[in-house]
């Protein structure tokens, strides 16, 4: 990760001050820092990967949304209400599909991860918050036993047969938009299609200001590290053959 090579290089180049490759490494950690935590670089690099938003009005009519979870808080134990970190955007999305006819029923996917603090699930937490939302509930499908976005493509295709869903329906694939190239893949290689419907923007408008030019941030690490997880993950899921 990209904080982690910078305190790798400052780290080395501390042990080996008295040395030339010691200043050298220094030199290279501090202007790595400088870069990763550079807002514009990281949101003009953002902007590029991230695929465009798309108009929910010019959409078709789906008979079926698919959110991937990965977006409630699990490390806060409650069971009257659903805690949200970034990226609620694909549930709040998915509720305003819904009211707006533009998706006839909701499956949501996502189990408790693999390192649970307590018995919730999001697919069953998120349901929860839809159903409050308006939704109605014999029109979500849960889906809790997934912990990866493989399980997600795999898990969603065989609980779509179980429920004798046609494989040919149109299902709407909802997820942050970093993340949508890897499950676009993930639901191609399981065989079920899905129109994309991204959400959840890391990226903004690109602004020529003194702030997003010079001063140094946080949210650009945020950014980049987002983006090296989902790069790393790419290569690793092409690699075992899930994509």
């Amino acid at each position: 990760m990209p904080l982690t090579i910078v305190l790798v290089l400052i780290s080395l180049g501390f042990i080996l001050r008295k040395r030339r490759l010691g200043n050298y490494l220094t030199l290279t950690g501090i202007l790595l820092l400088l870069f990763f935590t550079n807002k514009f670089i990281s949101n003009a690099t953002m902007n590029a990967w991230e695929p465009e938003f798309k108009s929910i009005t010019d959409l078709p009519v789906y008979d079926l949304g698919i959110v991937l979870t990965g977006v409630t808080n699990l490390d806060k134990t409650a069971h009257d209400r659903t805690f949200f970190d970034k990226g609620a955007d694909r549930a709040t999305h998915a509720i305003q599909l819904y009211q707006m006819g533009k998706i006839k029923k909701i499956l949501i996917t996502g189990g408790q991860g693999l390192n649970p603090a307590n018995s919730n699930t999001e697919a069953k937490l998120l349901a929860d918050f839809m159903v409050i939302a308006g939704v109605a509930e014999h029109d979500i499908i849960i889906e809790d036993k997934a912990v990866n976005t493989r399980q997600n493509a795999l898990f969603t295709l065989e609980k779509l047969q179980s429920k004798s869903m046609r494989k040919k329906s149109r299902y709407l694939l909802i997820t942050s938009a970093f993340h949508m190239k890897r499950a676009k893949a993930c639901f191609d290689k399981v065989g079920l299609s899905t129109d994309t419907f991204p959400v959840d923007y890391y990226s903004s408008d690109v602004k020529f200001d003194f702030q997003n030019l010079v001063i140094p941030t946080p949210d650009g690490l945020i950014i980049w590290t987002k983006l090296f997880k989902e790069w790393i993950g790419l290569v690793v899921y092409k690699l075992v053959g899930y994509i």
